[in-house]
């Protein structure tokens, strides 16, 4: 059986994923076998596993740094919030119900089983499992029944390394605040702590380092600078993007940029759809935040997915933005919704079942005409298609609820958008103007990306390949952590030899 170290921090936004990925694929780069493990996430930006369930995206790119296919095991528990209250819980993959905040913290105990049997699986099949909590140990009113921190390290007597983020300020205080208000159980677990993000000069913080050890007790396995490249990386949390993270900020008199606007509804998921966009050098995408005007200069505006499309709908026309998008059409802007975008854009959404809450039904955008019912079967499914317009090939996952079926009788100005094995997906005008579909990570397909783009404006062919961005990155990154963290104490913390 595999050994394994728990990365907990000491808030939420350390950023404990992406040190793990890191150190994953630093472990990976040496030989060893690799798994990535979180008991219990919470995120609306999820990724789809081979075996049809769904997992939090950070746990799919830690699986990328292992250089290992994603499996349920890794992320056995998942919430998905549907509204300041209420989540939806994913089980092994699955839809376990939906709950509000208050019941599900009374009963998250009953999946401690099942947490550790999917650890006890990894470990099974590994050298080494490197687990990341979730926001914080030191969250001590909500220490009964933890699944998700020191509860899973006692269960499963695994070692913890804490995580401090000098970035937003007060990791001195942070990192010995958290030792303080933990158990001598939990503290006895904790074998040392990393700082992260660090910027500047790396000298100056060395009697910082001292303080933290004198006063916690915790010895230091690193200081971590700030790794810039990590916005190349997909994001767990819209933490982020609601910073206003783009990669805006060129020359708004450049007429050879293509403006992308993505709307921030309050219930955003899988915006990692963008980021393929966002690495391409002649693309500016901004997302609009609420309050803000949809910008007139924008040449496409992409509705993205959503956790909740009624609600999202009803916070996307109460923001104005339905009056922006509908004069962005006039002056023959382009748009693409996604999933639940692409719901929102038809001409009515109903939820006969009250799969989001209340029994509703609404009406749309009315820029495509297509009708959408919610049910509570959900689709989630990797496929592999063709674009209709440009021919080329497409990959990605669906993962919604709902059938969205398009208004009768079809006439010649609506095509479907994408074919997929023996049925067409999505639809669109033939003008090209709108278009929508249910295919998420379309736009990680190099060629159809620069098909796509292309069609908003006449480009030079990119020599961009995601992919292999993405998988430069991770070595960069790794290179970063056996720079700047302790590896092989971390790896005589977890007992391998």
């Amino acid at each position: 059986m595999a050994v394994a170290i728990m990365f907990q921090g000491t808030g939420s936004d350390v950023g404990k994923s992406l040190l793990v990925a890191g150190i994953a694929r630093a472990f990976s780069n040496r030989g060893l076998m690799v798994r990535p493990f979180k008991p219990q996430n919470m995120s609306n930006n999820a990724a789809v596993t081979p075996e049809g369930g769904e997992i939090g995206r950070a746990q799919a790119l830690q699986a990328k740094a292992c250089r290992v296919e994603t499996s349920t095991d890794m992320n056995p528990v998942l919430l998905k919030p549907q509204t300041d209250m209420g989540s939806q819980v994913i089980v092994k993959g699955k839809i376990w119900g939906n709950t509000n905040t208050g019941n599900y913290w009374g009963r998250r105990h009953e999946l401690m089983p099942t947490v550790l049997e999917s650890f006890h699986r990894l470990a099974d099949e590994a050298d080494i499992v490197l687990v990341e909590g979730a926001g914080s140990p030191a969250e001590v009113n909500l220490r009964s029944g933890d699944i998700a921190n020191m509860g899973f390290a006692i269960a499963a007597q695994v070692p913890v390394i804490l995580i401090g983020d000098i970035d937003r300020g007060g990791v001195i205080a942070s990192i010995v605040g958290t030792g303080e208000l933990l158990q001598e159980e939990e503290k006895d677990l904790v074998k040392g702590i990393v700082i992260n993000k660090f910027r500047g000069d790396l000298s100056l913080f060395k009697s910082g380092v001292s303080i933290i050890e004198e006063k916690s007790g915790f010895s230091s396995l690193g200081v971590v600078p700030y790794f810039k490249d990590a916005r190349k990386l997909p994001d767990e949390d819209a933490v982020s993007v609601q910073s206003g993270i783009s990669n805006g900020g060129r020359d708004t008199n450049d007429k050879e940029v293509i403006r992308i606007a993505v709307p921030l509804i309050s219930r955003i998921s899988n915006f990692d759809d963008f980021d393929p966009l966002i690495t391409e050098e002649d693309v500016e995408l901004t997302f609009v935040h609420p309050g803000d005007v949809i910008p007139a200069e924008t040449d496409l505006i992409i509705l993205p997915g959503s956790k909740a499309t009624i609600g999202d709908l009803e916070f996307f026309r109460a923001q104005g933005w339905d009056i922006d998008l509908l004069a962005h059409v006039r002056r023959g802007g382009q748009v693409l919704g996604i999933c639940g975008g692409y719901q929102m854009l038809g001409t009515l959404i109903s939820d006969p079942e009250g799969i989001e809450g209340e029994v509703a039904s609404v009406p749309g955008l009315g820029l495509l005409p297509v009708t959408t019912v919610l049910t509570g079967d959900k689709k989630l499914t990797e496929v592999k298609g063709l674009d209709i317009s440009s021919r080329e090939t497409v990959t990605g996952y669906e993962m919604h609820v709902g059938v969205t079926d398009i208004a009768e009788p079809r006439t010649g100005d609506i095509l479907p958008m994408l074919s997929i094995g023996d049925r067409e997906e999505g639809v669109q005008l033939a003008s090209g103007q709108i278009s929508g579909c249910y295919l998420h990570g379309l736009f990680v397909s190099d060629s159809y990306r620069a098909a796509f783009l292309n069609r908003i404006k006449k480009r030079e062919a990119s020599t961009l390949s995601f992919e292999k961005e993405i998988d430069g990155t991770l070595d960069a990154l790794a290179q970063h952590m056996e720079e700047h963290v302790d590896l092989d104490k971390l790896l005589s913390i977890a007992g391998y030899n």
